[in-house]
């Protein structure tokens, strides 16, 4: 499945209006939302397209390459936007999680419908694998992961099932751990019994969670005055963090009370848009 931007139109709507000459794509990807904004703002003088993926990065230079010296990329999480505070904009956006690029690519490691190694670093050079945690980590701090992470209430006996299997045999691809975990948990509901605890695994790899607290608390010193936020999370911890972050800093206005959700269309279309949620704030004057 190639990746399709998700709610691009509600993304363009907080900034219809604004003029916005700089802005940073926090989560630039395959270059969908970054080639929508600056079609939608021709004032646009300047976007930093951040992505720590190299491979994303090369599909959004070619896919952003007619837009010459408007677009300028940076090789790092966003969460360095932090320590970066020359780097002010007019708007800047953050779609979290993984993309359907890395999710179907197996030897990324991301998803269990396709056997690859158990990988899921978003930056290839990082240190920590999932492999790293599956096969070294103690049963209780694996366990605490699973909970924490993946909010999956059988954290504990997965852990001890993954424990005991890999005292036996070193557990190295997405398939070996997908199969162990099936073979001894049914699904609740729709969901399959590996779903949560490949989610802990990724989020502990990448350091989603604290990156975008990082992130997001930087904002007032990101943003100029009256420059807008907004971000595209897919479950309930990331939402939770912004929802927190866009009530509580100082200097942001919260814009939307309710999380926003994609059209029953965009859905239709495009089902890995279901979770989305997204919510957005505002630079308040100095």
């Amino acid at each position: 499945m190639s990746h399709i931007s998700v709610m691009i139109d509600e993304v363009l709507g907080f900034f219809a209006g604004k003029e916005v000459r700089t802005f940073i794509d926090a989560t630039c990807g395959a270059g969908g939302h970054s080639a929508a904004l600056l079609e939608a703002h021709p004032e646009l003088e300047r976007l930093w397209a951040v992505d720590q993926d190299p491979h994303a990065r090369i599909i959004a230079k070619k896919r952003l390459e007619s837009y010459g010296g408007r677009v300028e990329f940076r090789a790092c999480n966003f969460s360095a936007l932090a320590t970066s505070p020359q780097t002010k904009c007019d708007g800047i956006l953050f779609d979290l999680g993984v993309s359907s690029m890395q999710f179907d690519e197996a030897a990324r490691g991301f998803s269990f419908s396709h056997d690859g190694p158990l990988d899921m670093r978003m930056n290839p050079e990082s240190d920590l694998t999932a492999e790293d945690i599956v096969n070294s980590w103690s049963e209780r701090d694996l366990a605490n992961l699973i909970y924490e992470y993946g909010e999956e209430p059988r954290s504990r006996k997965i852990a001890s099932v993954i424990r005991s299997a890999r005292g036996k045999r070193r557990i190295t691809t997405t398939g070996q751990l997908r199969e162990l975990i099936e073979s001894h948990f049914s699904r609740r509901g729709r969901i399959h019994p590996a779903t949560l605890t490949f989610q802990a695994l990724r989020i502990a790899v990448n350091q989603e969670l604290d990156s975008l607290r990082t992130a997001l608390g930087a904002l007032p010193d990101i943003l100029n005055p009256g420059g807008r936020a907004v971000v595209i999370s897919f479950h309930s911890l990331e939402d939770r963090i912004v929802k927190e972050a866009f009530r509580r800093t100082p200097g942001l206005e919260n814009l939307t009370k309710k999380p926003m959700v994609p059209t029953r269309e965009e859905e239709r279309a495009n089902p890995r848009s279901r979770s989305a949620k997204l919510r957005a704030a505002e630079r308040l004057p100095n």
